[in-house]
Order: C-alpha cells, then sequence, then structure tokens
C-alpha cells in the first residue's frame, strides 16, 4: 500500500492558519511573556474565542483538545481517514513554530481537555464542554510512574472527598477546572486510579504557589494542595468501577492522546529553530545543498542535514500516532515512540542550533536560545525520556510492567 506523505488538504487551510497567528501573534510577543513571567497573556484572550468561533463553525476540523475514545466499535467505520487528532498535532506544531509557553496558556485548550475528551462518557463530555482544564497527575513523590500516585479519592455519600499534593500543574492558577488523579483504594494498585474534575473555587483545593522555570515561562505551573475537597460522584471521569482486567486504561487513554500531543509541540519548536539557523547559516555563507551528500559538505551543513532527517522521523511518528487514533487503532506504542523520539530530537535540535550560530544563538537578540529552553519540558513531562523507553521495550518483548521494570 502506497503512503501519502503530503499534508491532507482537508487541514492546508487550518495549518496555514495557525502559522499565521503562531508569526503575526505569537511571535512578537514571545520575549515579552518570557521575561514577565507569571503574567497572563491578555492578548490570548482574542484568540481563544476566534479558535472557539472556528470550533462552532466546523471549519477548524476540530483542531484543539481530542482525545482517543475506545468505546466506540472499531469494526464499524471501515474508511480511512484522517480527523480530530491529526488535524490537532498538525495545528499545535505550528503554533509551536511560534511559541510552546503561549500555546500552553491558549483558553480551554488545556491537558486535561484532552483527559475529558479520552475518558469521559457522553455525559460528561456534553457538561464539559467548554471549560478551561488543568491536568494534575504529578506529586513530590511521584513523577513519570502514574501508578504510585498517593492522592486519595474517597466516596461518602453522594460526593468524592480528595486528599493530596499535586505539583507542576499546567495552567494551574489560570485554567477554571482542575483535572485530577487520585486513587480509590491504593491496595488495588492501578485499576483503582480515577480522574476527577474539580472546579476552581471549590472549598478543600487551593493553589499553594507558582514556579520559576528554565523554559515556557508564559505558561503557569502550580503546586495545589487538596484538603478534604469534595466534588460530585458524577465528576468522576468515566466509570467509577475499579477492574484489575482493565487496569490503567482510563490513564492510558488519556496519555495515548497527549503524547502525541506534546510530540507535536517538540516537532514545531525544533522546525522553528531549524528554520532560523538555515537562514542564519546563509548569511554567514554556509549553504546547506541538498542535492549533494552531507560527508562532501561543510560541518555545519552536514550537521544541520542530519537534524533534518532526525526532525522529519519525529514528525512522521507524531503523524502515525494521531492517525491511529483518529482511526481508532490501539497507539500506546506508537503514542510512546513519537514522545521519546520528539522529545530527545526537540531537545538535541534546538540545543546544537545554539551552538551552530555560536553567540547569535546564545544571546537573547535571537529566541534560539529560548526554544532550547523551552524544549527541554517536552522531553519530560507527560512521561520522560527514560519511561518512554521503558513503555516501547514492554510493548514490543510483550512483557508487563511487573515484568520489565
Amino acid at each position: 500500500m502506497a503512503i501519502n506523505l503530503d499534508d491532507p488538504k482537508k487541514f492546508r487551510q487550518l495549518t496555514g492558519q495557525a502559522h499565521q497567528v503562531a508569526m503575526n501573534m505569537l511571535r512578537p510577543i514571545s520575549r515579552k511573556y518570557d521575561q514577565a513571567e507569571h503574567e497572563y497573556p491578555q492578548e490570548l484572550d482574542m484568540l481563544a474565542a476566534m479558535i472557539d468561533g472556528l470550533s462552532e463553525s466546523g471549519a477548524s476540523e476540530g483542531a484543539g483538545a481530542a482525545g482517543v475514545r475506545r468505546d466506540a466499535d472499531a469494526s464499524a467505520d471501515t474508511g480511512v481517514k484522517n480527523g480530530t487528532n491529526l488535524a490537532s498535532v498538525m495545528s499545535i506544531a505550528e503554533m509551536c513554530w511560534g511559541d510552546v509557553g503561549l500555546l500552553l496558556s491558549m483558553p480551554r485548550q488545556g491537558l486535561g481537555n484532552s483527559a475529558i475528551a479520552s475518558v469521559a462518557n457522553d455525559e460528561q463530555q456534553e457538561r464539559f464542554a467548554g471549560v478551561w482544564a488543568g491536568m494534575a497527575i504529578t506529586e513530590p513523590g511521584t513523577g513519570s510512574d502514574s501508578a504510585n500516585i498517593s492522592t486519595t479519592a474517597v466516596l461518602d455519600g453522594d460526593e468524592y472527598v480528595l486528599n493530596g499534593e499535586k505539583i507542576y500543574v499546567t495552567s494551574g492558577d489560570r485554567a477554571d477546572h482542575i483535572v485530577v488523579w487520585a486513587t480509590l483504594d491504593r491496595s488495588l494498585g492501578r485499576a483503582a486510579i480515577k480522574s476527577f474534575v474539580v472546579p476552581k473555587g471549590t472549598p478543600g483545593m487551593r493553589v499553594d504557589r507558582l514556579e520559576h522555570k528554565l523554559g515556557i515561562k508564559a505558561s503557569d505551573t502550580a503546586t495545589i494542595i487538596f484538603e478534604d475537597c469534595r466534588v460530585p460522584k458524577e465528576n468522576l471521569l468515566g466509570s467509577a468501577e475499579v477492574d484489575p482486567k482493565q487496569g490503567f486504561a482510563g490513564a492510558m487513554a488519556t496519555f495515548d492522546n497527549t503524547r502525541p500531543l506534546v510530540a507535536s509541540m517538540a516537532v514545531g519548536c525544533a522546525k522553528a529553530a531549524l528554520d532560523l539557523t538555515r537562514d542564519l547559516l546563509e548569511q554567514a555563507g554556509v549553504v546547506v545543498d541538498y542535492d549533494r551528500p552531507a560527508i562532501t559538505q561543510s560541518a555545519a551543513a552536514a550537521k544541520f542535514l542530519q537534524m533534518e532527517a532526525d526532525w522529519e522521523g519525529a514528525r512522521l511518528l507524531m503523524l502515525q500516532a494521531a492517525w491511529m487514533a483518529d482511526n481508532r487503532q490501539p497507539n500506546s506504542l506508537e503514542a510512546s515512540m513519537a514522545k521519546a523520539k520528539a522529545g530527545r530530537v526537540g531537545s538535541d535540535i534546538t540545543l546544537s542550533c545554539v551552538e551552530l550560530c555560536g553567540s547569535v544563538g546564545y544571546t537573547e537578540g535571537e529566541l534560539l536560545e529560548k526554544w532550547a529552553r523551552d524544549s527541554k519540558i517536552l522531553d519530560i513531562f507527560e512521561g520522560t525520556q527514560q519511561i518512554q523507553q521503558l513503555i516501547v521495550a514492554r510493548r514490543v518483548l510483550g512483557l508487563s510492567s511487573a515484568e520489565l521494570k
């Protein structure tokens, strides 16, 4: 079967518009909000309203926080389609060509929205439509191994009572809802971990502090404390049943969606660095010749060609994982492969571009040094490089988490 690597025609207008937004709206304010950490980018309100309008009209082709829904019968639709997930990763990559931190600050486009889209039932999908949801997973003692979550959720009548501390919550202070991962019973392991939608302002929930970070400074990152925080039991996303056979399925459905999204952020940021570096090299008299072998060119040109090849590999893995989600094919392996490749390549490329451009890359006259700082988190959150490699190994070898740690 032939594979067409061109962008789908129906998404070309969407990605073109996203690129224009990145160039004309995000790039001009990128340095401003990198220096003004924790200050909300007011310019995004107008952009968010425009995206809402496009979504309501259907003109955006569903580009936004998408989900991996596994409850539908995949055999019912035998057609191959390019849908919401593919549109999302393509448009997000273009937006991150502008600025990753500003993309992460977009109202109603939080990572928690992807969790709702992936796990919520139909009633919850409708009830939480239009919210801006951050996602609270990481804890002081629990990083990439989400199965060790210690935040508890205890059913008391018609409400769950949440207790625990969450750190590094993206948009934790700005979002109007937070999707909180908590365990119903720690003795039952992964299967008891569920996610809950907690509206901002719920008694017992408070933002404890905002972090000062290496990169993505335009995006707020919060520590949130839950002390006897009561939420309606209807706010537990999906089913409350603890099924050991199903295990971590609800959580993994979220990751299967968000990991390609994070990969797309890395792809977009790396592309920005490559584009600028190519221009700067040409200004310095170094021309990259695509019709000659790299070994016959200068060291700088050869390095640039190698980076572009790595970037293309990451991009194709990202597209594959999103396409599989659109076609309701299990994509856990591919989502982790895309995240691992793009996260590593993104950091490697942005740092190498700084190195290739010397003092121009290291100073604040250009955005190269900022992209190098911003890209690092994309290799860390939503599962570190090491965790992704572990997941890929388990999938390829057919081993469980207990068999391969």
